[in-house]
């Protein structure tokens, strides 16, 4: 089964999933969206009204400005693949619970992450973050860039951050600011891997003699 095919079955599981309680007060569930093969990953926390009633991730408010962060960030929204920790509206958008993330990251998100293959991940807001840095604070670490496994993962605020506390959008707008430059970071080290990678399997493998 192709990667878009796997993609596509996983969003028919999330629009018909009553594994929470979150299905209960949804219009329409929320999977995800962008290229199959998505370089980068944009992961906040659950849809909000806009998002239920359309059923695609950041329309409303916080995705304009979303949108106009990664364009000031010379990344275009089609060439990244951006989904929510849950795929339901928690109602009167209260924070979700620990039951609903580990329910829709074990049986969704993790799923997509592992078939999109991002290099890099962004997450977007503190439960995001959670998922990746069990402990630490989104004050201390958002603008930063650490290794997980394989990948990269950019703690940022969320974008919606910045409309209910306008303090917060100078570090948000700084923040995406140095995207750019971080992403160049991690291309770099992951060509760095890859090359060291290859070296190791093109280097004739030494015969022991004994």
């Amino acid at each position: 089964m192709s990667a878009e095919e796997q993609l596509a079955g996983i969003a028919q599981q999330v629009v018909v999933c009553t594994k929470c309680e979150l299905h209960r007060s949804r219009k329409k569930a929320v999977p995800g969206e962008g290229p199959t093969h998505a370089e980068i990953m944009f992961i906040g926390e659950g849809p909000g009204f806009h998002e239920n009633e359309q059923g695609r991730p950041f329309v409303g408010a916080a995705g304009k400005f979303l949108d106009q962060l990664l364009e000031q960030a010379g990344v275009t929204r089609a060439d990244v693949w951006i989904t929510n920790v849950v795929k339901c509206r928690p109602p009167g958008n209260r924070d979700p619970q620990p039951d609903e993330i580990d329910t829709c990251t074990s049986n969704y998100l993790f799923r997509q992450v592992e078939i999109v293959n991002p290099s890099i991940i962004v997450t977007l807001g503190r439960f995001s973050m959670g998922l990746f840095f069990k402990n630490a604070k989104i004050t201390q670490i958002h603008g930063q860039m650490q290794r997980v496994g394989d990948r990269f993962v950019i703690a940022m605020y969320h974008p919606a951050a910045a409309l209910h506390q306008m303090s917060l959008k100078p570090a948000i707008m700084a923040d995406f600011a140095k995207l750019p430059g971080l992403l160049k970071e991690a291309r770099a080290e992951l060509s760095k891997d890859k090359q060291s990678k290859k070296k190791e399997e093109n280097e004739p493998k030494q015969m022991s003699l004994f």
